[in-house]
């Protein structure tokens, strides 16, 4: 179960360029958050456990950072799920801000310099827990 969730992040990872190539960047960022969202399934299961709920999983896996079971950060997580909405979500840089701002406004398109964040984000943060889930 561990490789699907990993086959699924790396499906959706390919997908943020798709989105953008095919003139949907707006679904790009939905693309980021499912990638890391399944990094984090296989990641759970790692450690013998199996969500259905994203506010569990991330309050699990913020539970394993707290336990110092893992090397993330909690600003690791709060950049995909985080209970304190910025106040202006279209000038915030987190994934999670840019997401919520494209999938409840009416903009269409990512602009290249926030799009270029998000990729650049999302690659990083997919490998650090992507390294979680590979080390013995």
């Amino acid at each position: 179960m561990i490789d699907n969730h990993l086959k699924k992040a790396e499906h959706n990872l390919k997908a943020v360029t798709d989105f953008r190539d095919i003139g949907y960047s707006d679904w790009s960022t939905s693309a980021s958050f499912y990638a890391l969202y399944h990094c984090l399934l296989a990641l759970t299961l790692k450690f013998g456990f199996q969500s259905r709920n994203q506010s569990c999983t991330f309050a699990f896996v913020e539970d394993l950072i707290n336990k110092k079971k893992i090397s993330l950060e909690i600003n690791d997580i709060k950049e995909i799920f985080d209970k304190e909405i910025e106040e202006n979500l279209s000038h915030s840089d987190k994934i999670l801000d840019i997401r919520e701002f494209m999938q409840y406004s009416y903009t269409t398109s990512l602009d290249d310099e926030k799009f270029a964040r998000l990729v650049e984000r999302t690659k990083h943060l997919f490998n650090k827990i992507r390294k979680e889930i590979e080390k013995e």
